[in-house]
């Protein structure tokens, strides 16, 4: 099943991290917090949105850094996405 957003959309993939403190010890997903760097996995169309015209600046494999909180979780698959307006995207890191 595909996910094809609409509009100003971008649909993102969490890239996997694992995080290890100081001392060594590797933290489990759950007690980890929410990634903030993530995969662009689909790009909408972009175009007239609320009024102004809204060009894509991402693509499909870019490397993106969002806010803590921002976005729609979605579970498709068995895998986990999250939906987030364009304007959300802090950074694309290269």
């Amino acid at each position: 099943m595909n996910i094809k957003p609409l509009a100003d959309r971008v649909v993102l993939k969490s890239c996997e991290t694992e995080e290890t403190t100081k001392s060594g010890i590797v933290l489990a997903a759950a007690a980890q917090e929410k990634p903030q760097m993530s995969e662009v996995i689909a790009v909408g169309p972009g175009g007239i949105v609320d009024g102004h015209e809204v060009t894509m600046y991402v693509k499909v494999g870019d490397k993106v850094i969002t806010g803590k909180y921002s976005g729609t979780e979605v579970k498709m698959d068995n895998e986990e996405y999250t939906i987030v307006r364009q304007s959300e995207i802090l950074a694309i890191v290269e």
